[in-house]
């Protein structure tokens, strides 16, 4: 039985293959403001904007390729029971391999139905008004909005408290429900953070390894420890 490895990604990991995060920026994200462009507020405000921006999100990931942090996460099902719970909406973990991805906060890849959020189409070119599922609603992008209900919480939930080893990679710790997955892991499982500038972590019961590293230095670094802690 291999032990179970689950993965917590964000931004970092991404953002070595050239995907910009708002974060980073003051709260602009692409030269808009989230607000305008990550809500159903904004959604109702000025559809065309926000159709228009996720087009162009979804034409630059076509550009991009994964990078050593996602090639390596990919490795590791050689040795571990892999779980990736990613809080990006790219497919760079797929596209390096990985098999067992949760997508907490929705696909670029996808749309669904404005008013039905369990119809969901896979969707690689443009979305545009007139795009509509089989009732004639106008369909969106298949991305969880802040103010929306993150639908594969339980999920990601679940797995993590199954985890062996729990590693957290490229993400601030800011952004909840996801930065609240790591209270669920076993108090005994060790806890990886790798980040070249991470963040205090309140109230942790579980023995914590930091790595200041970025995404795909600090997986190498991952790697190393995990195949050591398998040869004891």
């Amino acid at each position: 039985m291999k032990k179970k490895l689950v993965v917590l990604t964000g931004a970092g990991i991404s953002a070595e293959s050239g995907i910009k995060t708002f974060r980073d920026s003051d709260g602009l994200w692409e030269g808009h403001n989230v607000m305008d462009v990550a809500t159903p507020e904004g959604w109702h405000k000025n559809p065309a904007l926000v159709l228009d921006f996720y087009n162009q999100r979804r034409q630059q990931l076509k550009e991009v390729l994964p990078n050593l942090g996602h090639q390596i996460l990919a490795e590791l099902e050689n040795d571990f029971d892999v779980y990736i719970i990613t809080q990006n909406v790219d497919d760079l973990h797929e596209r390096a391999g990985s098999s067992n991805i949760t997508h907490l906060h929705g696909e670029l890849l996808k749309v669904r139905s404005s008013k039905n959020e369990s119809y969901i189409l896979d969707w690689h070119a443009d979305l545009n008004f007139g795009d509509i599922d089989p009732k004639g609603n106008q369909l969106r992008p298949h991305i969880v909005w802040f103010g929306e209900q993150v639908p594969a919480l339980e999920d990601a939930i679940t797995i993590t408290e199954q985890a062996d080893y729990f590693a957290v990679i490229g993400t601030s710790l800011q952004v909840y429900p996801a930065a609240g997955l790591i209270n669920f892991t076993p108090k005994t499982t060790p806890i990886y953070y790798i980040d070249p500038k991470p963040a205090k972590i309140p109230n942790l019961r579980n023995p914590l390894d930091v790595i200041p590293n970025i995404a795909s230095e600090g997986v190498r670094i991952l790697k190393e420890k995990l195949l050591a802690n398998l040869q004891q």
